[in-house]
């Protein structure tokens, strides 16, 4: 009888015996088509429903879930963007006690008011650092722009030694932590002969990073042959700003 029932519910899905019946009539009931149909479809239907109270988050999983979402949200505005200012003569700070372990000398005034394309939120400017508020990770860049001009007075034999001295040109970006040495985050270079016949030489350097800064961080740009650089605010800039 089981092997008879089992051919009889295999027949039911095969069609070789459609009649399923009207489910509010006894008659249908009693059909063995019927009962094995309708027990399927209500295993199918709980199974389905298991799924989706399984796979479906709740409001609280929803807000786990989507943790940039809501951090994204509540994240301040966080940018810096100061440039240079080709009217100011005092531009660098000389080696110090605090910071004679950077290697270059830190560009030391910059233009930090909302003149032209600077502008600072939720960071502040000391001293050419940039000063970390909040903890997060930050992109920093820099650029710094190095103009040569021949001078013509000098005796051709200090024009090949300064022309020696000169040609390497390097950008350090530095951060103070509560370590007593600053820590070098990135630096680049450009490593340039001048022809003997020329008169001006132009050269940049820009560099990005992203590094994760801690509240009271401080960074700073440093170069080579600062006397180099020229400090117009489309030229030379160094900026930060917070992604996460």
């Amino acid at each position: 009888m089981q092997d008879k029932y089992s051919r009889s519910g295999v027949a039911c899905f095969l069609k070789e015996d459609d009649s399923f019946g009207d489910p509010d009539d006894e008659d249908s009931m009693d059909n063995p088509c019927w009962q094995i149909k309708w027990q399927l479809r209500q295993l199918v239907r709980k199974m389905v429903m298991r799924i989706y109270e399984e796979t479906t988050p709740t409001g609280q999983e929803k807000q786990q879930d989507s943790p940039y979402l809501g951090r994204e949200r509540s994240l301040p505005r966080v940018a810096a963007h100061i440039t240079g200012n080709s009217r100011r003569t005092s531009t660098f700070l000389p080696p110090s006690s605090g910071n004679e372990k950077a290697l270059g000398q830190k560009i030391k005034t910059w233009e930090s008011s909302r003149k032209g394309h600077s502008f600072l939120n939720n960071l502040h400017l000391r001293n050419g650092e940039l000063v970390i508020h909040q903890t997060g990770f930050y992109y920093i860049y820099s650029q710094t722009y190095f103009r040569f001009q021949e001078k013509e007075t000098v005796p051709t034999v200090s024009l090949e030694e300064n022309r020696k001295k000169n040609k390497q040109m390097v950008q350090y970006i530095y951060k103070y932590t509560s370590y007593p040495d600053p820590i070098l985050l990135m630096k680049s270079a450009r490593n340039s002969c001048w022809s003997k016949d020329s008169e001006y030489g132009l050269y940049s350097i820009y560099q990005g990073g992203i590094f994760e800064l801690k509240e009271n961080d401080r960074i700073f740009v440093s170069v080579t042959n600062e006397q180099l650089i020229d400090m117009d605010q489309e030229a030379s800039f160094f900026g930060a700003f917070l992604i996460g």
